[in-house]
């Protein structure tokens, strides 16, 4: 049994314990977009419509969302690594579930649940770093967890392209997910033994603020679901849920600073937001991840149905943005402390130069030589993507406790 850690022992063995919390971090996120590549298998071997194709995509996402900040305020209550542990643990069963997958509902729910589960993993990995390490090798660490935040959402395209070649294009779809398994399972029996439990403070004892809960989950789910169902419901009256989104997230920040003002642990720490580094990181992180994730989910199906690529061709014309991303994370893990936000403009700057250069490659080059027009914009992309996302994520939790 895991005891908790002396600090001359978790000195010993915190860069194990990192390789785990980044092995979880990776396969989660890696699914936001390996399925993007699959979506064609899925339509032939299992008969997915529109529709479904749309949910098991979007709701990843949707429940991913969703399952943030409960899930943080969870690894505060019972501590991140027990969090970790199940959160991975319930990713890994619903891999194979959706693997299993008779039906397109079936298929859906079980998404539906790893993307909640993934949801519940990725608040501990990064409190697990800010708990572990100080100062530079802080940086440095998120710097490697940056790494893996760029690298993992743009190489998706790429492993998923790998097993529909590898298991053909009927049942290939399955392998997207089963492929999670044997990662999964090897990550929870590392975490088991390497995870460091710290002492949980005595927040404990408080309540898990149920209604915070249930005001924030329906304010975000009346806000996500029309832009998620933009094609399947007609008309204008799905835009009326945007004012309802509104009135129940502004009620969700009333009740919270109303259990701070009383005393109570709220769900949500709302005096992180006086602190500008934090906002203005996560506004930052926001933005960038909403459009990245839609971008490569577009330009996976542009490759496959508008160029005539193959799912594995599509995910070797897009891996020049992972492989750039890594390089641009490694520097700006090592440059964040000196140059600070300025990086992360520099970056930025170059995820829309890249972008533009994409954009431009799509409507000079014809037919299958788009690809080759691309990858010049990608690498650009890339390397500005590694400079955003790991100086950010350092630069928004520096001066969090």
């Amino acid at each position: 049994m895991t005891t908790e850690m002396t600090q001359p022992a978790l000195d010993d063995r915190r860069w194990k314990a990192l390789a785990v919390c980044l092995t979880a971090g990776f396969i989660s996120l890696l699914d936001v977009s390996i399925v993007n590549v699959a979506l064609p298998s899925m339509e032939r071997g299992l008969g997915a419509s529109e529709a479904t194709q749309s949910w098991v995509v979007s709701g990843y996402a949707l429940a991913f969302g969703l399952a943030l900040a409960p899930a943080g305020r969870l690894g505060d209550l019972r501590g991140r690594r027990q969090a970790l542990l199940f959160g991975l643990a319930v990713f890994t069963a619903a891999s194979v579930a959706c693997g299993l997958a008779a039906g397109p509902t079936w298929l859906v729910v079980c998404r539906l649940v790893q993307g909640a589960a993934a949801g519940v993993v990725a608040p501990q990995t990064s409190g697990l770093i800010q708990q572990m390490f100080q100062g530079a090798e802080r940086a440095r660490a998120f710097g490697f967890h940056g790494s893996v935040v760029a690298v993992s959402t743009a190489v998706g395209p790429l492993a998923g392209g790998l097993l529909i070649h590898a298991f053909g294009t009927a049942d290939g779809w399955r392998w997207v997910f089963f492929v999670n398994v044997p990662i999964g399972v090897a990550a929870l029996v590392a975490g088991n033994r390497l995870l460091p439990r710290f002492p949980v403070p005595d927040i404990r004892r408080e309540k898990f603020d149920p209604f915070g809960v249930l005001l924030l989950g329906t304010g975000v789910l009346a806000l996500l679901l029309p832009l998620v169902q933009e094609q399947q419901w007609q008309g204008r009256a799905k835009w009326l849920l945007i004012p309802v989104a509104a009135l129940l997230l502004g009620a969700f920040w009333a009740w919270e600073r109303a259990q701070g003002r009383q005393g109570k642990a709220p769900l949500v720490d709302l005096g992180l937001f006086s602190l500008r580094s934090f906002t203005l990181g996560a506004l930052i992180s926001l933005m960038f991840f909403a459009g990245l994730t839609t971008i490569f989910f577009v330009l996976s199906l542009f490759l496959q149905n508008t160029a005539g690529y193959s799912a594995l061709a599509a995910g070797v014309t897009i891996l020049p943005f992972a492989a750039a991303s890594a390089v641009g994370a490694a520097i700006g893990g090592r440059l964040v402390m000196r140059y600070g936000r300025s990086l992360v403009v520099i970056g930025l700057s170059g995820v829309a130069l890249g972008l533009l250069g994409v954009v431009v490659a799509v409507q000079l080059v014809p037919g299958d030589g788009v690809g080759w027009a691309m990858v010049l914009p990608l690498v650009i992309g890339g390397i500005g993507s590694g400079l955003t996302v790991s100086p950010n994520t350092t630069l928004t939790l520096t001066l969090v406790p």
